[in-house]
């Protein structure tokens, strides 16, 4: 009689047993006691702070290195100095849910081809209330929103997965081709990575969408005046 089987491992899972693996701005290097995460610029470094609790990775996120709290976890902006050592593989992706929150599901969807990327206009035809407004923003100003708030230097790290609208076009023409590619490392260092990938605007990029219509209606003159 055979005995209960062992869970299937997850694709990222198996790859970081195998060899050193980059997600954004970590490293994750196998050891002999588990595995250690570190910033990628810190790779030489032998002052970092060293944890050993998945969850610290909520607190290392929360803040850059200037202490301004990271409202987008995946802007290209991770505070550096410290050094994560966990002891398997479950908690490498407890941690990393708490650098980069909902981003391994994506990329485990995506490699078994069952992610289903949502084009913007769909995603904004579906706010309500204050954010309704943002359904009514021209292709000229996606295509500015866009190219300032999802670039890669400065702005958000995910590789953009969805379109304009149902014609298939990009959001932003402005944005090298590259920044619609999974396969490419968009912190610019041209190393193989585990892509975070956005099937779907984020609530940051609607908002910035609902502003940019409101600075093209006319302001209502006060009637006190």
């Amino acid at each position: 009689m055979r005995g209960p089987s062992r869970p299937e491992r997850s694709g990222f899972a198996q790859r970081i047993s195998r060899a050193v693996v980059r997600i954004g701005e970590i490293q994750i290097t196998p050891s002999a006691g588990g595995f250690e995460l570190r910033h990628r610029k810190d790779q030489a470094r032998h002052d970092l702070s060293t944890f050993s609790v998945a969850e610290d990775a909520i607190a290392l996120a929360l803040y850059d290195d200037d202490g301004k709290y990271r409202r987008l976890r995946t802007a290209p902006n991770l505070r550096r100095g410290w050094l994560l050592k966990l002891a398997d593989a479950a908690a490498v992706e407890m941690a990393i849910d708490g650098f980069y929150p909902g981003r391994l599901p994506a990329y485990e969807m995506w490699r078994n081809e069952r992610l289903m990327p949502t084009d913007l206009r769909e995603t904004l035809h579906r706010q309500s209330g204050m954010y309704r407004i943002a359904a009514k923003i021209s292709d000229p100003q996606i295509e500015a929103v866009v190219s300032r708030t999802c670039q890669s230097d400065g702005g958000c790290l995910r590789t953009i997965l969805w379109r304009r609208d149902r014609s298939g076009a990009l959001p932003a023409m402005r944005l090298s081709g590259e920044k619609y590619d999974p396969f490419h490392d968009q912190t610019g260092g041209g190393e193989e990575t585990v892509p975070l990938l956005c099937p779907e605007a984020c609530n940051i990029l609607i908002a910035a969408a609902r502003e940019a219509v409101k600075a093209t209606i006319p302001r209502v003159a006060d009637s006190r005046r």
